[in-house]
């Protein structure tokens, strides 16, 4: 017989049993966005979401990556992706609650907004299986070039039946759709494309290579290749009408940092069948509708792990106690995590916000600077729970690995940053919406009208402007995000936002916020209710 050696005390109870959409400017922005219709079942997604079921479903998907069969055992090509069946249920979960291309057919008010909120919640359970949720919604508005094929598939793309496997599109209950644009050569710039597409009657052939396709598995990819017309955009089928393969062979999977759960392939056409969407040659006109889509779950994604970091962080603080005090209660944590849920706030508030709006420049400084965000965010939350938080079991590392990733996708920092400018030279119609925006909190706020004021000195600069890109596009998403949240936000993450962030009486890291801050109000805004 074994002595015990000793107790177990001062250990955090497990953050599971609670209702991961019990998030205050969540809520506000749900109903500021017209749809309050949609709180209870967002609120039953967020009582799924919080439970230890699901939380296994996360850890489980992300420990047992996808594998790749290229062959069957009698040296058949087959080109299948097997993965857990944890990823399947967190899919059908998905799926079922509408969280894919459902609601480019429910007409309700807020259909957008209720989508976004829902995306946002079910994310913080499992990020990974969201890329091929996110490119489900994102194909409708691009496949809508092309009226005949947006007849054809969008109502089984927005079907709340995942149904899985490989079958002719139209035979399925429910499809999933991917996009497949990046080369070795030009990785964003996709105008380097070297794959073509042959005119073949009804369709196209198409010969190249993708470097970076996630979510092999879809039934359909969005994907660009070269005409005698230039870039054109084509939908491909993974099975043909038919029922034989399309001529799409995957070489590879990713050895990724984070996102492990989802497969992400190497792939190439030899004489795959695809279908023209759009007009010739306009193929990049006709996908950044997909792409502009998939960036604004770029925000949601990233704003989803800022609030999971802090909900992870303020519980931990809460019952964990060090030098004779609870964490929560010393003054240099409650720095640290209020300052970790002024970030979240401003995230949150401004992804709504845009899921409602479809601001284009609005979207386009905020893809930049809220994913940029992410990954500092992620490491302080990890720090708060100490060397505990470095340990897997606390699903902290996975949060950090991930951080990056929605920077990453759908066009990296510098050309988010580019994507802004360009805006604002092409764009006066976009440009004056995005001030009116602002100028909307007008008086509001001292230090938010002065951040104003210099913006748009600066924006009237043309000089040196891509040297600039940075600086420029994070000033613009804080006075944004600062708009925002003076006018629909709380008080005191408001005050304590234009404080830091606009009037600069702030440091560099996390937990530099200023004397004066209502550090007990915004704390508890971000802490669980178990």
């Amino acid at each position: 017989m074994t002595r015990a050696t000793h107790r177990v005390v001062n250990q955090v109870p497990p953050l599971e049993g609670h209702d991961v959409a019990e998030d205050p400017a969540l809520l506000d922005g749900l109903h500021r966005g017209g749809a309050g219709w949609a709180e209870a079942g967002l609120r039953e997604l967020g009582q799924r979401a919080g439970s230890a079921h699901v939380q296994l479903l996360g850890r489980q998907a992300n420990d047992h990556p996808p594998v790749l069969r290229t062959h069957d055992r009698y040296g058949h090509r087959v080109d299948e992706v097997e993965f857990h069946p944890a990823w399947h249920e967190l899919m059908a979960t998905a799926v079922g609650h509408g969280l894919h291309a459902a609601p480019w057919r429910d007409d309700r008010p807020g259909a957008h907004v209720a989508r976004a909120a829902k995306f946002y919640v079910w994310s913080q359970a499992e990020a990974g299986h969201g890329c091929p949720i996110s490119m489900t919604y994102a194909a409708v508005p691009a496949l809508r070039a092309t009226p005949e094929l947006a007849d054809r598939f969008e109502p089984l793309l927005a079907s709340t039946t995942y149904d899985f496997g490989l079958r002719p599109p139209e035979e399925k209950s429910g499809l999933i759709a991917g996009m497949s644009m990046t080369e070795k050569q030009g990785g964003s710039d996709v105008r380097a494309n070297t794959t073509t597409a042959t005119a073949a009657g009804d369709h196209h052939v198409l010969t190249g290579h993708k470097w970076f396709t996630s979510a092999p598995m879809s039934d359909l990819f969005l994907t660009l290749a070269q005409t005698t017309q230039g870039l054109t955009c084509f939908l491909l089928p993974r099975v043909l009408p038919d029922g034989t393969r399309n001529a799409i062979s995957l070489q590879r999977l990713k050895d990724k940092l984070g996102n492990r759960s989802n497969a992400s392939a190497e792939l190439e056409y030899d004489g795959a069948v695809g279908w023209l969407v759009g007009e010739p040659g306009r193929g990049v006109r006709t996908i950044i509708e997909m792409v502009n889509a998939t960036r604004l779950d770029c925000v949601l994604g990233s704003a989803a792990g800022m609030r999971h970091g802090l909900t992870q962080a303020t519980h931990h603080a809460a019952h964990r106690s060090a030098f004779g005090r609870a964490l929560v209660d010393q003054p240099a944590m409650r720095n640290v995590l209020a300052d970790l849920a002024v970030e979240s706030e401003a995230a949150t508030t401004v992804a709504l916000w845009l899921a409602g709006t479809r601001s284009r420049l609005g979207l386009a400084v905020t893809k930049y600077w809220v994913c940029k965000r992410g990954p500092a965010h992620a490491a302080e939350a990890l720090e708060c729970l100490g060397g505990n938080g470095y340990v897997e079991e606390s699903g902290m590392p996975r949060l950090f690995r991930e951080s990056p990733l929605m920077s990453v996708w759908e066009g990296s920092g510098n050309v988010a940053a580019l994507d802004a400018l360009r805006a604002l030279a092409r764009e006066p119609e976009a440009v004056a919406g995005f001030f009116a925006e602002l100028d909307a909190a007008g008086g509001a706020d001292r230090r938010l009208d002065a951040a104003v004021a210099a913006l748009k000195a600066e924006v009237a600069d043309t000089d040196d402007l891509e040297t600039r890109a940075r600086r420029l596009v994070e000033r613009m998403a804080l006075a944004l995000q600062g708009s925002l949240l003076v006018r629909y936000g709380h008080p005191a993450v408001a005050d304590a936002f234009c404080a830091s962030r606009l009037a600069g009486d702030w440091g560099v890291a996390f937990g530099t916020l200023p004397r004066g801050a209502d550090f007990g109000a915004i704390i508890g805004r971000g802490l669980p209710e178990l």
